[in-house]
């Protein structure tokens, strides 16, 4: 079983973004699917169940809950990951499992027995959830994630820029899907993650007590956009 991490969670505007990624481009590397400046692409499909079961709990602050979903960096069929995040607080548990393109079809074709055969719980556990709960896709999440790493404590500062949520498609892999930022400018989210403690040298670049901490959710918000122009 995978340990619990710590994840923080802020909203910066543009000026502290620009002075933080200076400092941290000093210090820590950037993370592997970067493919420029500004980081790299990342579209999420996010899973619900038809009671809106994990929208809620989150609105709600439940303490222990989890959300499923499909990720693809870069528009790219090339790295499919099913993924189920579970959170406890403020600590986070990611468990992943790589997919095909013909078996994310298969998926959205409502056709997934073939996670059972996965030797990865994971496959096992979301197979369980679509079958009890009629789990089904609710929303795409899309923003841009410039991202920096630290090997001591596997330390993860990103910032999540152009959160933009898709209002004509379930498809991670639409083309033509039309998207709509959600956050008014100039606000990004900065996250922090962390195993046991974040070192001091970190602690002192990022100055954490200085932003506005906040319990976040791109799921909530761009579903709660979503609504207003399109309900799969």
């Amino acid at each position: 079983m995978k340990k619990l991490r710590h994840e923080l969670k802020f909203y910066i505007n543009q000026p502290v973004y620009e002075q933080l990624r200076e400092k941290l481009a000093i210090i820590l590397k950037r993370d592997q699917h970067t493919v420029n400046d500004d980081g790299y692409h990342i579209r999420s499909l996010y899973f619900d169940n038809v009671h809106n079961r994990d929208l809620f709990e989150k609105s709600f602050g439940i303490y222990k809950r989890k959300k499923f979903r499909i990720r693809i960096y870069n528009q790219s069929d090339e790295v499919i990951k099913l993924e189920k995040k579970n959170r406890y607080g403020e600590m986070i548990q990611k468990e992943s499992l790589a997919i095909s393109k013909q078996e994310y079809e298969q998926l959205m074709d409502w056709d997934f027995d073939f996670l059972r055969e996965k030797e990865n719980p994971l496959g096992k556990d979301f197979y369980l959830y679509l079958r009890s709960q009629y789990m089904s896709p609710k929303v795409i999440v899309d923003y841009v994630r410039e991202a920096y790493m630290a090997e001591i404590e596997d330390v993860r500062i990103t910032f999540d820029k152009y959160l933009s949520t898709g209002i004509n498609s379930i498809d991670i892999f639409e083309k033509n899907m039309m998207t709509i930022e959600v956050l008014p400018p100039p606000l990004l989210i900065m996250e922090v993650k962390y195993n046991s403690y974040l070192p001091d040298y970190i602690r002192e670049f990022l100055r954490l007590e200085s932003h506005q901490r906040s319990a976040i959710s791109k799921y909530v918000i761009c579903r709660e956009e979503n609504m207003k122009y399109y309900k799969p």
